[in-house]
């Protein structure tokens, strides 16, 4: 007896699997920014800023960067739109990220810049770019008169900076302050953060002490203040901690020339 077995082809077409298949909604996503590493930047006048636009999946897209103050194409692609030779397109092969630089950067170049992918309709990215300029201060600059004996102390203040200076330079006439000089007493204290203050301290201030004092931060303009060491004390409403801040020199000279008179 022969046994015979029937083998059924079952069809796998089915209703719903007639349906044209969607092959869109397995298509690789389109372009995009990725924000974490397009941020807005703070730059210093004069020091290179770098504006970074990271854009994921760009494929075959062209990447531009625009100005928004005058709406002014910079760059497409690695090419550079503008005869403003402070600005250049940066970019390495095969890395999603694309850079504008701004050689030399003045405060008037503060504002908004868009990165564009140029997509149908084109997207973009602002990124807002602030170039500041940190402002030195020494506190009773630019005069400052000191009895003989009392602590001379300086404060400089550095301000509007996107980091702390790396270093501060203090010069007396033009030269280094040297900390750890035969004359001794001489020392200075740094406190760096969103506002840099350095104080440096003189202590039983003598007449070879008067002079110009320079304050020079790493990344800002130096500022000077002269200090008066001056024999026999002064007048209590002239002294404010054992230094004086000289406002109106006149004023300071004719009340100390009346008391001297006055005092024979």
């Amino acid at each position: 007896m022969h046994a015979y077995v029937l083998i059924s082809v079952l069809s796998t077409n089915s209703a719903e699997e007639d349906e044209e298949f969607d092959f869109a909604a397995y298509s690789p996503p389109g372009p995009y920014f990725d924000k974490e590493y397009s941020k807005n930047v703070t730059a210093l006048v004069g020091k290179t800023a770098s504006l970074t636009c990271r854009v994921r999946n760009s494929g075959n897209r062209t990447i531009s960067w625009v100005r928004h103050r005058d709406i002014h194409l910079l760059t497409v692609g690695r090419d550079t739109y503008t005869s403003d030779q402070r600005f250049q397109a940066v970019h390495k092969p095969h890395s999603d990220e694309w850079m504008l630089q701004i050689r030399y950067p003045q405060e008037r170049d503060s504002g908004i810049y868009e990165c564009q992918i140029s997509t149908t309709p084109p997207i973009g990215h602002f990124v807002h770019l602030i170039v500041v300029q940190p402002n030195t201060t020494i506190m009773g600059a630019p005069e400052m008169f000191i009895s003989r004996g009392s602590t001379i102390n300086l404060t400089c203040i550095v301000e509007h900076s996107p980091e702390p200076p790396s270093n501060i330079l203090w010069t007396h006439n033009n030269q280094e302050i040297n900390y750890d000089s035969p004359r001794g007493g001489v020392s200075v204290i740094t406190e760096k953060g969103d506002v840099t203050v350095s104080y440096l301290l003189i202590q039983k201030a003598r007449p070879t002490d008067s002079g110009i004092y320079s304050c020079s931060p790493s990344n800002a303009i130096a500022q000077e203040i002269t200090v008066h060491v001056l024999n026999g004390n002064l007048p209590a409403a002239m002294q404010h901690g054992g230094q004086l801040k000289l406002e109106y020199p006149l004023t300071v000279f004719l009340l100390s020339l009346s008391i001297l008179i006055l005092g024979t």
